[in-house]
């Protein structure tokens, strides 16, 4: 049986740091040691991957490849690839807010000077590193330097004989432009070195890396580039039918979330080739990987290729157990989590169920006043995972000032709240941590009691997702110590006392 414990849910991209966005650098390793400070045993994050449309990290140019905008250019300076002036040149703020367009121009120009100073120290090793994660590596390297050419087109407009990556041109592509992959491959080497080095900081003090691993791939990715057989495509490889979700209580037309569907009857005839060599990256990136929309693999919500919401979707069957048969008889046990949130049948309960794998509570889904349900903590059995709310929610404090009033009263009758002395926020954690689940998670935000200032991002909208930074000053020791204490009174933590301010 699994030991009672918990974390802290917070995407590197929201670490506190000198240049734009959160990175794996000082700070990284700075958050670690609060984790250890508040006796936490776990670190969730978002997905790694390099973002795409609308900067979210579920709409990635690839589902292998790690995001370089989390390199540590301090390390580059230190080893003398990069000079304090040249990033000092870069106008970065250290602020509260990501700024994308900023990060994207000055953070390249910084990696692009940084690869052209290191080609003679770092020739042979990338040409290793290559050879050892070609398998990947050369998918992505290649389509993100065609991409550069065709001046940051999405494939599906590129030059025709680009769009096929067997083709004899994009052959030829690679012979020619070889410095342009190279500068890809580059990112990679660091970003891969650098966030292994961290991880394992982590896994030495204690704590643990929850992944996220969407379900799908974005269109634009290399993933649906190289692998047009895995995919539902016309033959202008254009995507026949989309991922969303049908609407609900909370959108009246859905979510119409764009992603390419697979075809799981040439995955299964593949041996589901594509999904081992993504459980096979996400085992080396963490220690336990989270799948977002679980549901899918039972049944899933496909939606005619351009239409303007998911109304007129249908449900489609995906793989079940076959699938995650497949995983186990390749990789034996993996620790994951199904995202299984949203609408529930008895074949998806059955299919988690048969699994084993644990699944989600969300606390801010529990007070309906007019009924029971499985979120309510009285609900909740030992293999689950409690949250306060994902990133996709509104923060505690945003909830609580928003909720339908009974809703607000139910929960506030429900676990004694009171906002004068303990406050909303640290009463919904306190009722998370004193769940039977056996892991109880919060958001970074959620222990900060911010407002809707500190929401990461609200579904089917953009504008100023992912943008929420923590800042350096808000992670106090007196803060640490409080989590701490909760973390022992719930007995969540290895500690035998908590620490004192």
């Amino acid at each position: 049986m699994k030991k009672r414990e918990s974390g802290i849910l917070m995407g590197i991209s929201s670490l506190p740091g000198k240049y734009g966005i959160g990175d794996f650098g000082k700070e990284a390793y700075g958050f670690v040691d609060f984790l250890e400070r508040s006796a936490q045993s776990y670190w969730q994050i978002l997905p790694l991957g390099p973002t795409g449309f609308g900067d979210s990290p579920y709409q990635s140019f690839s589902a292998f490849a790690g995001n370089p905008y989390f390199i540590d250019l301090d390390e580059l300076v230190e080893i003398g690839f990069l000079e304090k002036s040249d990033i000092d040149s870069a106008g970065f703020a250290e602020d509260s807010r990501v700024d994308y367009s900023h990060i994207y121009k000055e953070k390249y120009r910084l990696l692009r000077l940084a690869f052209e100073k290191s080609k003679k120290a770092l020739g042979n090793t990338l040409a290793e590193f290559y050879d050892d994660h070609s398998w990947w590596l050369r998918e992505f390297s290649v389509f993100m330097a065609i991409k550069d050419s065709q001046g940051g087109k999405a494939w599906s407009e590129w030059d025709e004989d680009l769009k096929h990556i067997g083709s004899p041109e994009v052959q030829e592509f690679e012979k020619r432009e070889s410095d342009r992959i190279d500068f890809w491959i580059f990112t990679q080497y660091f970003f891969l070195k650098q966030w292994l080095k961290l991880k394992l900081y982590a896994n030495d003090k204690g704590i643990k890396i929850i992944g996220d691993l969407p379900i799908y791939v974005s269109e634009d990715s290399s993933d649906l580039w190289a692998n047009p057989k895995y995919f539902k495509l016309d033959e202008d490889l254009k995507p026949k039918t989309v991922a969303g979700v049908p609407p609900d209580y909370f959108t009246a037309k859905g979510q119409l979330w764009g992603n390419p569907i697979y075809d799981w009857s040439a995955l299964e005839e593949s041996g589901y080739d594509f999904w081992i060599k993504r459980i096979k990256q996400s085992i080396l990136l963490y220690d336990t990987i989270r799948i977002d929309h679980f549901r899918g693999f039972e049944s899933f919500w496909e939606v005619p290729y351009g239409a303007e919401d998911a109304v007129n979707g249908k449900w489609t069957k995906g793989p079940g157990m076959k699938l995650f048969n497949k995983i186990a008889q390749v990789f034996g046990d993996v620790d994951i989590i199904a995202e299984d949130l949203g609408f529930q049948t008895e074949e998806v309960v059955e299919l988690i169920k048969a699994t084993g794998f644990p699944g989600m509570k969300i606390l801010q889904f529990a007070f309906d006043p007019e009924g029971d349900n499985d979120y309510l903590p009285h609900n909740h059995d030992r293999n689950c995972i409690v949250y306060t709310g994902t990133h996709d929610n509104r923060t505690v404090r945003d909830w609580i000032e928003t909720a339908p009033k009974d809703s607000r009263e139910y929960a506030i009758q429900y676990l004694k709240l009171d906002d004068d002395e303990e406050g909303y926020n640290w009463g919904l954690i306190r009722g998370a941590w004193g769940t039977n689940a056996y892991l109880a998670i919060a958001q970074m935000q959620d222990f900060l009691d911010l407002g809707e200032e500190g929401r990461m991002n609200e579904p089917a909208t953009l504008g100023q997702n992912w943008t929420w930074r923590v800042l350096k000053e808000q992670l106090t020791d007196k803060l640490a110590d409080r989590i701490s204490r909760l973390t022992w009174i719930y007995r969540r933590c290895k500690d035998d006392q908590p620490r004192e301010s």
